[in-house]
């Protein structure tokens, strides 16, 4: 580590030095903001058409560019904003500040070329997805909340977790693979109501971007993609609420200036209420969530700005008082951007993220509480060294404690005793650096490396087996068995049981073959350290994370991507062409009959093996006019193999390659809206996925007179095929209203033509004929909805 230490900083002194030649160039920076809150803006244009060249602020609004000596025109454009056209005389440094207006407030009509949302041929980022919050809010969604997580999963190579799942799979690859993260914070359980809504609350959110391959090094920890998601400021103009109030949740937010033109407030509280109605029909459960979303910003001065912000959601479900499940997030983070010149800009977070489980069963008399807390602290720089090179450098360490399950009566008389499951901790630690690089008109280039180490350290109780070997595998019956612990290790907080180190290159590249069209390619190796241990296909409240250690390997991903990307008729449409293929390395998976909760020796029931995915993503987009949408088709491959580890053991399925539970072969979404006229906006989604694969039973035999069912080969069937369209309709009444108060009505349908889509197939004897029957769960049908939306 030393060693990689010592060569990350040798590249950026040898970087730096390298471009303090361009002494003949000339600096414009300064922070991009809406002229109506004060609120930064995110990856805003400024373009220099003569030069044919241009930069986007970052995800604090700062943007600075070096051009050489001269008078050149420069447009500022960002969607739903006017555009600025102004000519900027580089003569010396500058530092200028813009506030753009939103177009829906300008006297003449705006017509808005550029779009967050469109892919810009030129820059080597690929694999990268933007929605912004105004599209998103326009599609048409279950029970009428809009959600962040269901709108990506519209995007080619992104798939729904499962019907009613806020939980997401990308290129074929786990919900856990996922890094999610609001505000540079950690979300481990992205649902609310065990998956019908996601936690992020539309009103509070900035900026979506999904990775899903060519990933920055300053992104970590998981080998399957990054979503960043950014908070609203607040408004430091003005004092201003909004909200909506839907059929089984409303929202509410409110934003002003805590020192005008300086500091802002936000905070945003969700709930449902369905619950509230269940007693009139003689309904003992109960079922509803609420969060709440805060930010406090300031800017202390020209150089430097602050911020507070944290998120709190709970969800209770309670079951005639015998069964009660609560859990959710809690996400602090305290961040302080500062300004070191026109060319380097920095930003500091120290994060605290929890997530907590707790489970109380009073019929049998115990209290359950898990959960997962950590301690981030995170540095990076963005050095804006010239026009045709930036660098971005930092560092990032995380403190780890998994609380795997503490169970307590609930009463005296319960006759439960007390049982903890052995508490883990882990230290995390990465180094990065990345370069942007415009290495000529047609070439750009962005290369870098992540150096990481992981330390599992010690803790209370640690089984020691035979030969390390915690799994035993019965010729004779050809299972695997668990190995009895020989004895137990302690060992001190401070003391590390196993360290792991990996260097993880990146590497992307795009070369222009014209003005309208580009092809790019991508490799990025990534490690992840953590594993959810759960053997359903999507994520549940239950899910326990455990660290890398004696007995779990940590995850090890290898992925190349290649693509083609081009516009038509002045940036109208565009169309992305990308292939994949990905493999991991140390991906866990669990023998047959494996009991996951309450087990204090995970590493009895895990093998590792390994997985591969591969595929094709099609994305094609109309841009601009009063009909909007995107065509995404994807046709992909995932698979998994989990050998034996000598040949003597059949390992899973004997060795052989089985779908993964996250392999659509074919996943195909229609997105569209149209605005009919100012007060009426139509929307539409269509649907369409192979079958999710599944274990179904071959056969069955009797055994002391108990009939039990033999099952083919793993996930060898599939569930049907998923399809469903939804509809949506957006009033406005008040369009050219001057009242402070403005509101909307959203009418939707969900799934339209009643589709019964199957969440799983259970198989089992009818009671009454004695026939053995297969029977279909399906969550949803048609779902109509109606949601008023207000803001003054």
């Amino acid at each position: 580590m030393k060693q990689s230490l010592r060569s990350f900083l040798t590249t950026i002194v040898f970087l730096i030095t390298y471009l303090s030649y361009s002494q003949d160039n000339f600096t414009l920076s300064g922070t991009i903001i809406d002229s109506g809150s004060n609120e930064t803006l995110i990856g805003v244009n400024i373009i220099f058409p003569a030069l044919q060249t241009g930069t986007m602020t970052n995800e604090y609004g700062f943007y600075s560019i070096s051009l050489p000596e001269g008078t050149y025109k420069m447009l500022i454009s960002y969607l739903g904003y006017t555009t600025v056209t102004e000519t900027i005389i580089f003569s010396e440094d500058k530092t200028v500040n813009y506030k753009l207006l939103e177009s829906t407030e300008s006297l003449n009509e705006v017509i808005i070329k550029q779009d967050i949302e469109k892919l810009n041929i030129k820059k080597p980022q690929m694999s990268v997805n933007a929605l912004s919050i105004s599209t998103i809010k326009q599609m048409p969604v279950v029970l009428g909340e809009v959600d962040i997580i269901k709108s990506i999963t519209l995007l080619p190579g992104v798939t729904s977790a499962g019907e009613g799942s806020s939980g997401f799979n990308v290129r074929g690859g786990a919900a856990d693979q996922n890094l999610i993260l609001l505000d540079e914070a950690t979300i481990f359980n992205s649902s609310h109501l065990f998956g019908f809504f996601s936690v992020f609350n539309p009103d509070a959110i900035k900026d979506i971007k999904l990775y899903k391959g060519g990933i920055p090094a300053k992104y970590g920890g998981r080998v399957s993609s990054v979503l960043d998601i950014y908070q609203k400021d607040g408004n430091s103009n003005e004092f201003h609420m909004n909200g909506g109030i839907g059929i089984v949740s409303s929202r509410l937010l409110a934003e002003g200036p805590i020192k005008k033109e300086k500091g802002s407030f936000l905070i945003a509280g969700r709930s449902s209420y369905a619950h509230l109605f269940l007693p009139l029909f003689d309904i003992d459960n109960i079922a509803y969530f609420y969060d709440l979303n805060a930010k406090l910003s300031y800017r202390l001065n020209d150089n430097n700005s602050i911020y507070l912000s944290g998120y709190f959601g709970r969800d209770v479900f309670n079951i005639s008082d015998s069964f009660e499940n609560t859990y959710g997030n809690t996400v602090v983070n305290f961040r302080w951007n500062h300004l070191f010149s026109d060319k380097l800009f920095s930003n500091m977070s120290a994060i605290y993220s929890d997530y907590y489980y707790g489970l109380n069963l009073n019929f049998v008399g115990f209290d359950w509480n898990s959960g997962i807390q950590n301690f981030n602290f995170k540095y990076d720089l963005k050095h804006y060294l010239s026009n045709n090179l930036k660098l971005e450098y930092g560092l990032n360490s995380i403190y780890y404690k998994f609380n795997p399950g503490d169970i307590k009566p609930s009463t005296e008389s319960s006759g439960i005793n007390p049982f903890k499951l052995t508490d883990k901790f882990a230290f995390e630690n990465a180094i990065y650096i990345d370069a942007e690089h415009q290495v000529s008109d047609k070439l750009a280039l962005s290369y870098g490396f992540r150096v990481s180490s992981f330390l599992r350290l010690g803790q209370d109780e640690l089984n020691v087996y035979e030969n390390d070997n915690p799994l035993i595998f019965n010729n004779d019956l050809q299972i695997y068995e668990k190995a009895n612990p020989i004895g137990t290790e302690q060992s001190e907080r401070t003391d590390i049981i196993k360290s792991f180190a990996n260097i993880e290159p990146r590497f992307s590249l795009a070369y222009q073959l014209n003005e309208k069209s580009s092809i790019k390619a991508s490799y990025n190796r990534m490690t992840q350290y953590l594993h959810l241990l759960s053997n359903t296909t999507s994520p549940t409240p239950l899910d326990i994370w455990t660290p890398s250690g004696k007995y779990a390997k940590p995850q090890l991903l290898d992925q190349v991507a290649v693509g083609y990307f081009r516009t038509f008729k002045d940036n109208l449409f565009s169309l992305e062409v990308e292939s994949f293929y990905k493999k991991i390395q140390n991906r866990i998976d669990y023998v047959d009959g494996a009991d996951l909760i309450a087990n204090n020796a995970i590493e009895q029931v895990i093998l590792n093996g390994r997985a591969r995915a591969y595929g094709l993503e099609i994305l094609f987009r109309k841009n601009e006019g009063k009909f909007k949408g995107w065509l995404a088709y994807t046709l992909s491959k995932s698979e998994q193999q989990t050998p034996g580890r000598n040949s003597n053991e059949a390992g899973i399925n004997n060795g052989q390659w089985y779908d993964t539970p996250f392999d659509k072969t074919h996943d195909i979404s229609l997105t569209a809206s149209y605005e009919f006229n100012e007060k009426w906006t139509f929307g539409s989604n269509f649907i369409f996925q192979t079958g999710q694969p599944s274990t179904f039973p071959n056969g069955q035999y009797e055994y002391n007179g108990i009939t039990i069912p033999n099952y083919e080969a793993r996930n060898l069937s599939r569930l049907p095929t998923y399809h469903r369209l939804d509809l949506s309709a957006t009033y406005n009444p008040n369009t050219n209203s001057k009242k402070q108060l403005k509101g909307e009505w959203v009418f939707s349908i969900y799934n339209l033509y009643n589709r019964r889509n199957a969440a799983s197939i259970n198989f089992g004897q009818n009671r009454i004929t004695g026939q053995n029957e297969a029977t279909r769960l399906a969550i949803f049908g048609v779902i109509p909805s109606v949601s008023y939306n207000f803001k003054f």
